[in-house]
This record gives C-alpha cells, structure tokens and sequence, in this order.
C-alpha cells in the first residue's frame, strides 16, 4: 500500500510507470533500496578540512530520508518551475524512509523495497520529508550534526538539527501568485546525476557523504549556544551565514549524494 504521504505525487509518478510498461520495454520490477555514510567512512568520526580551511572533527551526522525516485530525463535546467517533479519520466520510485548514520559505511534498507521499469535512469530525487512532502508544517529532524571545528588558532564546538517546515518558506514576490515557492520545493533534492538501468533483484545503493555538506559553512559565523557553555549552534533558521551554507549543503546536487546499481 502507498504511504499516504506521497498521494499526489505517486498517482504521477505511477501514471508516468504504467505508461512506459509495453512501450519501452519495460515491465514492472523490484528492487533491493539501502543506503548509507560514505564508502571510507568508518563509524567513527570523520576528520576532514573544508574549503574555508576548517579542520573538522564530526562526532555526529544523522539523516533521515523519506523517499527516493528515479527519471529517465536529464533536464536543461533543474526541475520545473512549476512543479515538485522533474520533466520527464519516473523510472524508479522507492515509497519508504529510512534513517542513516553518516558516519557509518554499512548500508540500512528502506523501509520499503522499490519499484521501476528496465529504463536508463538519468537523474535522481531524494525527498527530505518525515510526512507529505508538501505539508506546511514538518517537524522531523532532517540533518543532525555535532563535532568541532578548528582554524586559525580558533576552536568551536558544534551541533544543531535542522527541519524543512515553515523555517525554510520563501516568500512569493508577486501577491497575485501565493504558491509560487511551494515547501516542497526546499525538501526536494534535484536533480542528481545517475546512470544504470533497474533490473529485477538489483541493489540499489545510495552513499551520502556529510563533508560536502559542511564544506563550506564558516563556524565562526555560528551564535554561541546559551545552553551549552562553550558551544556554537546551528539555529535551524536562515538567520546566519553558517546555517545557510549547512541547509544548501544538505541540498546539493553533486558532492554528496551517489547512486549505484548491482
């Protein structure tokens, strides 16, 4: 049964399934869905330097995915204006969440397998979501991290969650057009370079690499945290630059999200 979280989409998304069966080739197949921290990761903490110069130790990186899909389409220009999905045709879909740590190698499975068709997928989507993607309210923690970070003979001790609910709304410019920046739009990862084809009992393995998620967040520019003395605190709003660099990291379309099929 489908999650009801994912009604709008998926009656789509299956429509768009349904319609390739027969015509190109592909008919309807399951496959093995996991992910996981980098492939050099350890389970203990990363240790890295970002591109600002920063020495990292993080101690804690958790992500909780709830969906993923796949599309036949690679578009010119990122995903429709004005949509949540990718122009196209959906390939592959897996309907469960699951929830990694980052800092582990070890893959966990979805909590439901996927399903697709014998198609090249080109590009991907990985839905950041704990309900309906375009819920107004989303109270899931997305992303938490905890580590320190050193430069210049500076020390700061961090750690934050961050949420995608009303936190991360933007504003429509035009009165006329309410919904022209919907939520689901900031919890939507896309679109994210693959190349494979589903085939029926293959493993499809999604990597997720938290270094490109920090590599460019300054931790001096994080407000200290009046509950913990000593520590400096994502604020889980866009109200500094570190917070923003860490929500535009975990977006990001190349350096931390990886797909293989086998």
């Amino acid at each position: 049964m489908r999650p009801v979280a994912h009604a709008t989409i998926l009656a789509t998304c299956a429509a768009l399934l349904a319609g390739c069966g027969g015509t190109t080739g592909g008919d309807h197949l399951a496959f093995v869905a996991q992910a996981a921290g980098p492939a050099d990761a350890t389970g203990q903490p990363l240790v890295f330097d970002t591109s600002l110069d920063y020495h990292v130790t993080l101690e804690r990186a958790r992500l909780h995915v709830g969906a993923l899909y796949l599309n036949q389409t690679q578009p010119l220009s990122g995903r429709q204006e004005a949509g949540c999905t990718l122009a196209g045709v959906y390939v592959g879909q897996v309907l469960g969440a699951v929830d990694l740590d980052l800092l582990s190698p070890t893959p966990v499975p979805f909590a439901a397998p996927g399903d697709g068709i014998a198609v090249p997928a080109r590009t991907a989507e990985v839905w950041l979501t704990g309900g309906a993607i375009d819920a107004p309210v989303d109270t899931t923690p997305i992303l938490e991290v905890a580590g320190s970070a050193s430069r210049g003979g500076q020390a700061y001790r961090f750690h934050g969650a961050l949420t995608i609910g009303p936190n991360r709304a933007i504003p429509s410019s035009d009165p006329t057009l309410p919904s022209a920046n919907p939520i689901c739009r900031q919890r939507i990862v896309s679109p994210i370079a693959v190349d494979f084809t589903l085939f029926a009992g293959a493993t499809l393995t999604m990597r997720v690499d938290p270094r490109g998620m920090l590599r460019t967040v300054d931790f001096a520019a994080l407000p200290a945290d009046p509950m913990d003395a000593g520590a400096v605190a994502f604020t889980n709003a866009s109200d500094n630059s570190a917070d923003i660099s860490l929500f535009n990291g975990l977006r990001a379309t190349s350096a931390v999200y990886g797909m293989e099929v086998r």
